[in-house]
């Protein structure tokens, strides 16, 4: 232990460890955290110190604390925590204001910057979506939907853009997911809005955009 810590406050040391264990990857998103005792043994710390560096993660909302189920990581970063708090705060109506903007930007760059393995990504899990609806499969086309969400965000080619999107599209999908009926047109416009990537076509892949998102919002009775 001695040889990771500095002049900071042990907790504060602590704390610094522990994140690191979250960013690393070490310990995922929505997983359990080891034992007190575990813990207490691998950085040879007392309870209370390492009691004191998880309730500063819990207050920044890293971590959160479950009754029976122990500690959960709740976010990878002190940023993805507070933007976090800050969605949770926010109407539904504004967070898909902020979604319908980043995916038409995710649209429009995607057409530009598209490979033909981004292109190939998204058209197996667009198939995977329809299959699931032919199926009636929600949990695969929840799936499925988000992964294909995400592989078009990549298609464009910036890194923030794709982590800033990520994080949004966590927070929103269990209130879009939770009314989720899989209908004949539940993949909404994304055979067209791949279409127009491939054709590399931006302002056809603005207008699918807009389709479906308005189809969303409709669902979910949202007002302009």
């Amino acid at each position: 232990m001695s040889a990771q810590l500095d002049r900071k406050p042990l907790a504060e040391q602590v704390y610094d460890l522990l994140l690191k264990k979250i960013t690393s990857g070490a310990w995922p998103l929505h997983s359990k955290i080891p034992s007190e005792k575990s813990l207490m043994g691998e950085f040879g710390i007392s309870r209370n110190t390492l009691r004191e560096a998880i309730r500063a993660l819990v207050h920044v909302g890293i971590l959160e604390v479950r009754q029976g189920a122990g500690t959960i990581v709740l976010a990878n970063d002190e940023w993805s925590a507070s933007l976090q708090r800050r969605i949770a705060k926010s109407s539904l109506g504004e967070i898909f204001e902020v979604r319908h903007a980043l995916e038409t930007e995710i649209a429009v760059l995607a057409c530009k910057r598209r490979t033909d393995e981004d292109l190939k990504t998204c058209l197996i899990l667009s198939k995977q979506c329809i299959s699931a609806v032919q199926n009636q499969d929600v949990a695969k086309f929840v799936k499925s939907d988000t992964a294909l969400h995400e592989a078009i965000a990549k298609a464009s080619h910036n890194s923030l853009l794709v982590d800033l999107y990520g994080r949004l599209l966590e927070e929103i999908e269990v209130s879009i997911y939770s009314t989720t009926v899989l209908e004949k047109d539940s993949t909404y416009g994304h055979t067209s809005l791949l279409q127009a990537i491939e054709a590399r076509d931006a302002e056809r892949a603005k207008q699918e955009v807009d389709v479906y998102i308005t189809a969303y919002k409709q669902k979910l009775k949202i007002e302009e």
